[in-house]
């Protein structure tokens, strides 16, 4: 499944994770019950994720490590595969947030993506006006996503492999970079 949350500032973490709703049981007797937020979704679209305060990015972070999301102590697991796309606005737009490192470090990479020429801005305006729209079709099933990540566990990497690929890692830390030979 696919959900997309558009950060603001006035985002809420209930609003992302869920919250606790008092409802009337068939008795007539008042209970809570879970309502699930948006990020209980396979993929998820963080819009604008520097959009909200450090309070409600936070509230991405435990979602984004340890597949849980936790509400009045009672600990939710998300659904599997799960996948975080996040995009954000340049940091010195005003009504931005920085990230914390910490959430940062959950994103594997980052792509910046620089504005359409002429011909790509066509591009996109005749793919999205007219009647007709491509629909995305499914090719993988989410259980063969996990067994795939399960497959991939299990394949042997050489140890100069391993070494070039944390050298390389090393190389892209600007602490680090000018000190790991990455050659």
């Amino acid at each position: 499944t696919f959900s997309r949350i558009q950060f603001t500032p006035d985002l809420m973490p209930a609003d992302i994770i869920g919250t606790n709703i008092i409802t009337e049981t068939e008795g007539g007797k008042k209970a809570f019950q879970f309502q699930k937020g948006p990020i209980f979704g396979n993929i998820i679209l963080a819009d604008e994720i520097n959009r909200a305060t450090p309070k409600t990015q936070s509230a991405m972070l435990e979602a984004m490590q340890e597949c849980t999301v936790t509400v009045a102590g009672t600990k939710y697991e998300l659904p599997r595969p799960f996948f975080v796309i996040a995009t954000q606005n340049p940091i010195e737009m005003e009504g931005t947030y920085p990230l914390p490192e910490a959430q940062l470090d959950r994103f594997f990479l980052k792509i910046l993506v620089s504005p359409p020429d002429l011909n790509q801005l066509l591009s996109v305006m005749d793919r999205t006006t007219g009647e007709s729209q491509s629909k995305p079709q499914s090719k993988l099933s989410a259980e063969q996503i996990i067994s795939m990540g399960q497959l991939i566990r299990q394949v042997p990497v050489a140890s100069h492999v391993m070494n070039y690929a944390a050298r390389l890692t090393l190389a892209t830390h600007p602490n680090t970079g000018a000190s790991a030979n990455v050659a």
